[in-house]
């Protein structure tokens, strides 16, 4: 009989949302492993976000395909949870094609002042200017790509609540 698949999450949005701590707290309440995106970008890329240079398709391309190799390589282990914006559907249909087990993601919708708050008093690569640039190349999903929203704390340093996403996902209502 063959083994169930192991399934991967991965936990999406622009800068600032929370995919770092709420993908680390998902995987550490199921037991998954965890797969860190930013962690995967090349010195290129670090070095254009830190002069203030939104990433190009081109820059992207690459970066995807690192999270997908790496999402591969640890579901040898079991149940996978990644970080990656994946603003863009193409970027979601790379992952879902390269990476060997079912995909799906999770969006964190954060309010626009709270991401801005966020930015603005973090240490990352990636400057606050860039929040705009990422939020304009985000593309909201369709209904037919089954990526749940979340809506996680808006709190300082939120410690969420976390429950696995739901096994029938959902889209907002238009």
């Amino acid at each position: 009989m063959d083994q169930p698949v192991p399934s991967v999450t991965i936990i999406m949005g622009v800068s600032g949302c929370g995919k770092s701590t709420y993908g680390q707290a998902l995987a550490a309440a199921t037991g998954a492993r965890f797969v860190e995106g930013d962690e995967l970008h090349g010195a290129a890329n670090i070095a254009k976000m830190r002069a203030g240079i939104a990433l190009t398709d081109e820059d992207r391309w690459p970066w995807l395909d690192r999270i997908a190799d790496a999402v591969n390589e640890a579901l040898a282990e079991g149940p996978v949870v990644a970080t990656c914006s994946a603003l863009r559907r193409a970027y979601r249909d790379r992952l879902r094609s390269a990476i060997n087990a079912p995909v799906r993601f999770v969006l964190l919708d954060v309010p626009l002042a709270e991401l801005r708050r966020r930015v603005a008093t973090r240490s990352h690569f990636m400057p606050p200017g860039l929040l705009d640039s990422q939020l304009a190349t985000l593309e909201w999903p369709g209904a037919d790509e089954a990526v749940e929203i979340v809506q996680p704390p808006s709190a300082p340093n939120p410690r969420p609540a976390v429950q696995p996403p739901s096994a029938g996902m959902t889209t907002p209502e238009t």
